[in-house]
């Protein structure tokens, strides 16, 4: 059985992942890294009802939990925030 090309870009691995396609034959591990994040910390975050079921609205579309779909959103601000002041 030949191993299947490598996707030459992310448009081109999403595209493939969406239409069904087996893709572990697709992802070179040899690179990958295992994050440790650390230890957890718990929050508490008051915010208003109306954003909260924005929120949920959005997540039942994407079939995720709220937390997990909030954590996401954090850490891209962050990497986001992180990126424009290295550029300063």
């Amino acid at each position: 059985m030949s191993k299947k090309k490598l996707a030459k870009t992310n448009d081109e691995f999403d595209r493939r992942f969406d239409d069904g396609e087996d893709i572990h034959d697709l992802v070179d591990i040899s690179k990958a890294r295992i994050s440790h994040p650390g230890k957890k910390v718990r929050i508490t975050l008051d915010v208003a009802e109306e954003l909260v079921n924005e929120i949920d609205h959005l997540r039942a579309g994407i079939g995720v939990d709220r937390g997990a779909l909030i954590k996401v959103w954090l850490h891209e601000r962050v990497q986001r925030e992180k990126e424009l002041r290295a550029g300063r």
